[in-house]
Order: C-alpha cells, then structure tokens, then sequence
C-alpha cells in the first residue's frame, strides 16, 4: 500500500476513536479537532501539529504516542531463515562489535521469532541494549520496562533485565527510581549471597548504582550530603572490590574498568566527607588523564571511559570546593578532556555531563567577573548538541541556552 494512504488510514482510525471515546458527533468532533467537517483528514495523510495536538488532547494520550502510531509504518521483516538461538547469536556479535544499530535491527528480528514470553524479554532486552549504546535511554527504558512485564520469564533473565532498569534510570537521571531499584538487589543478595558470575556481577552493578546514585544526591540534597556521602562511600568501595575480583578470576579487563570508575567516584565522595583535600584531588585526576592524552589513541571500552567519568567527578568537585582561578583551569581540563573521550566512545552520557558542567563554568564566570565568554560552536558541535537535547529531556533547558547565546560558524 501506498504509504501516504497507509498513513491516512490510520490517522483517520484514531478521529473515530477520538470521536467514540467522547462520545461527540462528528460535527463535535470537527469542532474539537479545529477542522471543517469535510476536511477533518487531510488527503494526504500528513496532519498538521495542531491536529495531533488535538487528538492527543481528545485520546487522553501523549501527543508523541500519536505522532509514532500515526507516523510509524508496521515493520515488515523480510524473513531470514533462522531460527531464535542464531538470531540471538547474530545479536550478541552485533553486541560485541558495538554495531548498535545493527543491535536495534537485530532485536527485532529476534522478537518476531520470538515463541515464548521469555524469548519476547530477551529480544527486548537486546533491542534495550542497542538503544542504550546510542544513547537513546528512553527507549531503552520502554524495553526493559516491556519485558519485566512479561512473564513467566527465568531467574537470570529477570535479573538482567533488573539491573539494566537500574542502568536505565540512572542514565535518565531518576536517581530515586534508579536507587530503589538498585536497593532491592542488594537486599536480595544480602539475604542470600549470590552464586555463579551472573549473581556476582549483579550484585556488584547494583551496589555500583546503589552507591552513584547516593553520590549524586550529595548536591541535590545538602541537608542528608553527610549522610549520602557515608552511603555513597560503602556502596562504592565494595562494588570497586568486586568488580577487581571479578576481573581477576574471568580475565575480564572491561570489569577492571568499571571498578575504575568506583575509583573516580570515591574521590568525589571524600571530598564531600573531608577525608580528602580537593586540591589533591585534582591534582590525581589530572596526573591520571596523562594515560589518555589523545583519547582517538586509546582502546574504547570501560578503561577508557571510566577515565572520562574522573573528568566529570573532577568537574564536581571543582564546583563544589575550587576558588577562581584554579577552578576555571580544572574545568577547562576536564570539560575537554570528557568530550574528547566522549567522541571517541560516542558516549552521549558524558557529552551531557560535559555541556551542563562547562555552561555551568560559564555562567559562574559571567556572574562573577560581569564576563561574558563567548562559547563558539560549528555545526558539528551544534549536531552534537541537538542530539543530546533529543536523548537527555532534563538537559533541554541547558542545552537550548547553549544554542541561543552561541556563536554559530559554518562550515567552509
């Protein structure tokens, strides 16, 4: 079918819904929309915003829920031939390689072969794990959310797809829903010690996110800073301790980095504790960053980006304890270094910590001294930008006045 007609189709599917659902006449129903009776679908099946606004307003449903559903032609797999055990293992290389898209497709691919609830929940969480390396968190979120649901589904999956929901929010900045995740999962391997590597490496993520997520709450919630610090600190020197093991007993470096990362995240908090100077601090964050001098050098994976997470606790602590001018010189470090890791891994968790603490650097400046400096952008920072505004919504505001008070320079 045409898709313009195919499109139609379905607009004109969710005006009778919208119709029924209120119970309204057609001519109501026009009147509501905002359209003459005879045009209330537009021939070419395109709606205008103000239409989809309307419906989504009339359906009680998101007005992105109805642009998808009235946009997004059903996917039409062409069949492949294999069953769900190759599938999958075209998923795991697609993985493995860090070809996220190919991930995303593949998923697909693997829900429609897809027999049993639990296969449904593995493809989804293969599908979660492409958008997730595309920094399309929200997405990825819907599939773990989608695949918890299903059921009956066996204890390791179930387990995966709790840790990846704890991975998720904590990428989304929902620190609350993230650490009461995080929290049940530790309980649970408090009342019973986990077994084989899938439990261990559970454990030890959940502590891991436990633990950031009582760091981040350092500064958004000062009266309890004292309080989260303590937390922070155990949850993250036990999960560095984990992860180490488990790097040594399975010869698995990437669990080394991440208990770098642990590492990083310990300086932060010791500050806040006042067990460590913040001038030393510094001082070792920035002596470390000498390993990664050109990133585009550096093997990608949780090494190298457990390298850019110091330069974002760097940044945290120079806002938090830093006086000019030593604090403009941290952050002008790390802020560069962060986004150099960050293009190099196509990491869009640390672009967005590294716009939000450089604007954060500038508008300190501006209120401090009266200086303006100007932040000159071209148009493949102006991409990067946009991208991050789409994949982080509690970034938009930042990210609009970045673009709003920036030079643009085209390219020649």
């Amino acid at each position: 079918m045409n898709p313009s007609i195919a499109r139609r189709d379905r607009l004109s599917r969710f005006v009778d819904l919208a119709r029924v659902y209120r119970g309204w006449s057609r001519q109501e129903l026009a009147s509501n929309l905002g359209r003459d009776l005879s045009k209330v679908v537009p021939d070419s099946g395109n709606p205008k915003l103000d239409l989809v606004v309307a419906l989504a307003e009339a359906l009680d449903w998101s007005i992105g829920d109805v642009a998808q559903c009235v946009w997004d032609e059903p996917m039409q797999l062409p069949p492949c031939g294999l069953d769900f055990a190759a599938l999958d293992a075209q998923a795991m290389e697609a993985h493995r390689a860090g070809d996220w898209r190919r991930l995303v497709a593949g998923g697909a691919m693997l829900l429609r072969a897809a027999s049993t609830p639990a296969e449904r929940a593995r493809a989804l969480n293969r599908i979660s794990g492409g958008h997730d390396g595309l920094g399309r968190h929200g997405k990825s979120l819907e599939c773990i959310r989608e695949a918890l649901s299903l059921a009956p589904l066996t204890p390791g999956l179930e387990l995966m797809l709790r840790v990846n929901l704890c991975g998720a929010h904590y990428s989304l900045w929902h620190v609350a829903e993230a650490r009461a995740a995080a929290r049940e999962l530790v309980e649970q391997f408090e009342a019973r010690a986990p077994e084989g590597r899938l439990e261990r490496v559970a454990q030890a993520f959940a502590l891991m996110y436990r633990g950031q997520c009582a760091r981040r709450a350092i500064a958004a919630m000062p009266d309890t800073a004292k309080r989260n610090a303590t937390e922070a600190r155990a949850d993250l020197e036990r999960a560095g301790t984990l992860f180490s093991k488990l790097a040594r007993e399975f010869g698995d470096d990437s669990y080394g980095g991440v208990a770098n990362t642990c590492r990083g995240a310990l300086m932060e908090v010791d500050c806040a504790l006042g067990t460590l100077d913040p001038v030393d601090a510094v001082a070792t964050i920035t002596e470390a960053l000498g390993g990664v001098e050109d990133p585009q050098l550096a093997p990608p994976g949780d090494w190298l980006e457990s390298y850019g997470w110091w330069c974002i606790f760097g940044c945290n602590i120079a806002v938090r304890y830093l006086q000019d001018p030593q604090f403009h010189r941290a952050m002008a470090i790390f802020t560069n270094k962060a986004v150099e890791i960050a293009d190099r891994l196509d990491n869009w968790s640390l672009r967005e910590r590294a716009f939000s603490l450089e604007q954060a650097r500038r508008d300190r400046l501006q209120k401090s001294t009266g200086f303006d400096a100007e932040w000159v952008l071209d148009e493949d920072e102006v991409r990067t930008i946009t991208g991050t505004m789409g994949r982080f919504p509690s970034f938009r505001e930042t990210g609009w006045k970045i673009l709003t008070e920036a030079r643009i320079v085209g390219s020649a």
